[in-house]
């Protein structure tokens, strides 16, 4: 399989096989021990948790993909009696490992974004490289790319490509869909990407697709990603023991952006005591103490190995004993496209 996770490209030659992304430094991170407890959120093709195994940690692996899990059986047979895996999303992480009989554990790691194995697969509909039905559901349940280009309109389409994708084009491309879709409604990958290389060419001297930003924003959008991202550091927040460590490894600026807002924020790194108004009350105790040096991203080496890895970023903190902090609304809003004036 092809490392790594991250944006698709349309590149010469087949894939290459699976190699997690910043695994010796996400590994370091978690400084997992024999007979602790971690949380692999993102199960994928299993080097997380093969690592935090082979140390001889317990883990509760999770992954929203059935894919995923049917293949991580030979695992599960290997390390018997110390993994468990199990299906759903990584936002419900501290109650799959409560379900799984533990109160509290000792590391989590989260990494986040479709995999290599979805992008591989031409019939999920994440990869540019070959035709397949427009669906990009990690679960198989919900609403597809093609139901969200069929049903909504055109602002919502347009917000969708802008804010997930950073598509400068967003309202062009939402324009075409749009007019297309009254007598051929876009059900196909390839037919949307034609469509996005035709009304916004690739500028000169870009390397990806020019359909790469709007494939990566609708498939956030379908699988409330970011959202889903939140609620797996608030749900780590909740489960991590004192002393536990959090690490997280993103592939794109939105993400980053709220791993990095999240650990500020639980880190104490908000307004200072001395700053607030009279009367404000003061900031809630840090619930994570971070490391300097942060984000950490692939060296040369890995890079070489790996061109899936150019824009992986790790983040990790490490859990205060105090007790978590809830939701953060100002957080919160960096999950979903800013509201339009007008619009309910």
């Amino acid at each position: 399989m092809t490392a790594g996770r991250g944006e698709d490209r349309i590149a010469a030659g087949g894939p290459a096989r699976h190699i997690p992304v910043l695994l010796a430094e996400t590994f370091g991170a978690l400084a997992p021990r024999p007979g602790g407890v971690a949380v692999d959120g993102t199960f994928g093709a299993g080097g997380y948790s093969r690592a935090l195994l082979e140390a001889g940690a317990r883990v509760v692996a999770i992954d929203r993909d059935p894919a995923a899990i049917a293949g991580g059986a030979p695992l599960v047979a290997e390390f018997a009696g110390r993994l468990t895996l199990v299906e759903g999303r990584f936002a419900e992480l501290d109650a799959i490992a409560r379900g799984c009989g533990f109160a509290v554990v000792d590391g989590v790691a989260l990494d986040v974004g479709v995999s290599s194995m979805q992008l591989d697969e031409a019939e999920r509909g994440f990869s540019l490289r070959r035709d397949a039905p427009l669906d990009m559901r990690m679960e198989g349940k919900g609403r597809s790319a093609a139901d969200v280009l069929r049903e909504d309109d055109e602002a919502t389409i347009a917000d969708i490509l802008f804010y997930f994708g950073e598509e400068r084009a967003a309202r062009r491309i939402a324009r075409a869909i749009v007019a297309d879709r009254k007598t051929s409604p876009y059900v196909s990958t390839l037919q949307l990407a034609e469509m996005i290389a035709r009304v916004a060419p690739a500028r000169p001297g870009e390397a990806t697709h020019p359909a790469t930003r709007a494939f990566q924003a609708l498939r956030i959008a379908v699988n409330d990603e970011l959202g889903q991202l939140l609620g797996g550091l608030e749900a780590a927040e909740r489960i991590l023991s004192p002393g536990g460590r959090l690490a997280v490894v993103t592939f794109h600026s939105l993400e980053d952006r709220i791993v990095k807002q999240f650990f500020a924020r639980r880190g104490g790194r908000g307004r200072a005591a001395s700053r607030l108004l009279p009367g404000e009350p003061a900031p809630p105790p840090a619930t994570f103490r971070l490391a300097g040096g942060q984000p950490v991203t692939p060296g040369a080496a890995e890079l070489a190995a790996n061109p899936r890895a150019r824009s992986a970023k790790l983040r990790f903190a490490e859990r205060a004993d105090v007790p978590p902090q809830g939701r953060d609304v100002a957080i919160e809003a960096l999950t979903r496209p800013p509201q339009r004036p007008g619009r309910g």
